[in-house]
């Protein structure tokens, strides 16, 4: 029997044996900036840090990790804690640190873990004795995810399957939004209509029109290709809005999609995607995504809220929409069995709208490139001369500057967009809208 799509994809996501909640996880199917270097980790713990700051070093400072898969991420992060330093001293410097020749030191990083202006705090700021506490000792990671518990995670990593309340520190979503059930519509001649599909098969019929709410979605959101820009949404532009497809010479408004692990795809690519009947113009309606990141931010006291994803814009809506599959590394149909993954692009504008009438605090909307490189990931290559002096060394600098060029790579996980959405705090401009 057909359902709509939300439907579908929630069953086969997250229904019992669904794709993402059985096996081993997501990292056996493809390939996200978690997956493909520590340097990605990094970077966050510099962004941690800058909260940290922000936050004028809470007692407890909390990472919550949203669409955790296995523990990845937070397992990085903390082992790169471990390994950069377990105390800050007044002139700002660790008192003992480690480097992890990932990325290199600045001012405000994990390196020195505290900015210059809370190493000039007076001893009876009451905030001083805090600043001293080792970063380590005051972070508490938590994973929110539906898989159950992996056995090899340590039990220092709290896992749950809901957002918490009250978060003061940083949530960070990498690639979870693109796996939040939602509703496609096909336009018919009589307006924006359902798509439904067959579980089983991935055959596409259409059905009833979409409700007034997801109509108005698809009417701010979703223009059709010739209607203008309405006034009022927002109009950043967007760094890399469209690919060009090597055996046509054509451009598609498909922003880069997440690269399959072991395979060169780093696009969504025309075959094994869904046709709608009849050839009707297709959209995904976002509404349930905006939904969830509010919801998230919403459980934020203070702190910064991060998505990362593949997405679009408002001025450069695919046509014929995002949906597609990954299954063992491969790009497949989206057919939602529970076999594979079934995802589509963020309609980012919208998510970060949403967020910001929650935080009622300004967005920032950048590509990963652009934001990574604002934490001190160039993926520039050492010097040749440190070939000749440090042999050793310049091997591993030029390894670390390999995997940094992959995660800014625009045409593929450098393309994706952050969405950081600050909640009561101010943070760099770097951060700032």
């Amino acid at each position: 029997m057909s359902i709509r799509w939300r439907d579908a994809m929630d069953r086969a996501l997250y229904g019992p044996g669904g794709f993402f909640v059985s096996d081993t996880g997501p990292a056996d199917h493809f390939r996200t900036s978690v997956h493909a270097s520590p340097a990605f980790a990094a970077a966050l713990l510099r962004l941690l840090s800058q909260v940290d700051a922000a936050l004028g070093h809470p007692a407890r400072l909390s990472v919550v990790d949203v669409g955790a898969g296995r523990g990845e991420l937070l397992l990085t992060l903390q082992r790169l804690v471990e390994a950069v330093g377990v105390a800050v001293g007044v002139s700002g410097e660790p008192t003992h640190s480690g480097r992890s020749g990932l990325i290199p030191a600045w001012a405000g990083s994990p390196e020195t873990l505290t900015s210059t202006a809370s190493a000039r705090r007076s001893p009876g700021d009451p905030s001083f004795a805090a600043a001293r506490t080792s970063l380590a000792e005051r972070l508490r990671f938590t994973a929110v995810e539906l898989a159950p518990r992996p056995e090899h995670l340590p039990e220092e990593i709290e896992w749950v399957s809901e957002i918490p309340a009250g978060i003061t520190g940083l949530l960070i979503a990498t690639e979870w939004l693109d796996n939040v059930p939602l509703d496609v519509a096909a336009l018919t001649g009589d307006g924006w209509r359902y798509v439904l599909v067959d579980p089983d098969s991935g055959a596409e019929t259409v059905g009833e029109l979409v409700s007034t709410a997801d109509l108005e979605w698809l009417t701010t959101w979703w223009p059709l290709p010739s209607d203008p820009p309405s006034s009022g949404t927002d109009s950043n532009p967007d760094p890399a809005s469209t690919w060009t497809d090597a055996t046509s010479g054509s451009e598609s408004g498909f922003r880069p999609a997440r690269p399959a692990q072991g395979s060169s795809l780093t696009a969504r690519s025309r075959p094994g995607c869904p046709e709608t009947p009849n050839g009707n113009a297709r959209a995904e309606i976002g509404r349930s995504r905006d939904e969830a990141w509010a919801a998230a931010v919403q459980k934020i006291e203070r702190g910064l809220a991060v998505a990362v994803d593949y997405g679009h814009l408002r001025e450069s809506r695919p046509v014929d929409g995002t949906l597609t599959g990954y299954r063992g590394g491969r790009q497949v149909p989206p057919v939602p069995d529970g076999s594979s993954d079934v995802t589509a692009h963020v309609a980012m504008d919208s998510v970060a709208s949403a967020g910001a009438a929650v935080a009622l605090c300004a967005y920032s909307l950048v590509s990963q490139s652009e934001a990574l490189r604002a934490l001190g990931a160039d993926g520039g290559r050492p010097p040749l001369s440190l070939a000749g002096t440090d042999p050793a060394g310049y091997v591993r600098a030029l390894a670390a500057a390999s995997a940094v060029a992959e995660l800014t790579d625009p045409a593929g996980l450098g393309g994706h967009l952050w969405l950081r959405q600050p909640v009561g705090i101010e943070l760099a401009p770097a951060v700032a809208r």
